[in-house]
């Protein structure tokens, strides 16, 4: 049996979410242990010029649901990008995975040839959808997982590597 782009997506989506969310739960215990402002760590940032810690989680929130809508044609789930503050993230992160467990697993059956656009500021570049999920979408949700997790360990919170795989 073959695997599908549902397989090596939405599966993966979801396992990093719950871990995702059990690695901000750990970031905000963190900060109150610390008596630290919560803006400390959400607005987190590694460098000046890259996004702070609650865009990585709306970016890893959208590249996500995309996979289904731009290979499936499901219809997507709008999201406001004004999360403030951890229970905010915790909401969009729930949205995300709600929306993720609604989509059925044959939506991407046989679309691995289809055309996928995606429109950037530097323009538009046309993939296949199975170039889009495993060369674009599937790297491009884990740098911003990756990101979050590095800006919460960078401002000391107490995580590491089994954190970010999470339980075998």
């Amino acid at each position: 049996m073959s695997l599908s782009l549902y397989d090596v997506s939405v599966p993966v989506f979801l396992r990093a979410f719950a871990n995702l969310t059990e690695i901000l739960e750990k970031g905000r215990a963190f900060a109150d242990e610390k008596a630290m402002p919560h803006a400390e760590l959400l607005e987190a940032r590694l460098f000046p010029d890259m996004a702070p810690l609650t865009a990585q989680i709306q970016r890893a929130s959208d590249t996500a649901k995309f996979v289904p809508v731009r290979v499936g044609g499901v219809e997507n789930v709008a999201m406001e990008d004004d999360e403030a503050s951890f229970d905010d993230l915790q909401a969009r992160i729930a949205k995300t995975v709600a929306f993720l467990k609604a989509v059925p697993a044959d939506a991407m059956d046989g679309r691995e040839a289809a055309e996928v656009e995606l429109r950037t500021g530097q323009g538009a570049k046309t993939f296949t959808a199975r170039d889009y999920v495993l060369g674009f979408a599937i790297p491009n949700f884990f740098f911003h997982v990756t990101t979050a997790y590095a800006l919460l360990r960078h401002k000391g919170v107490p995580i590491g590597k089994m954190d970010y795989i999470g339980r075998i």
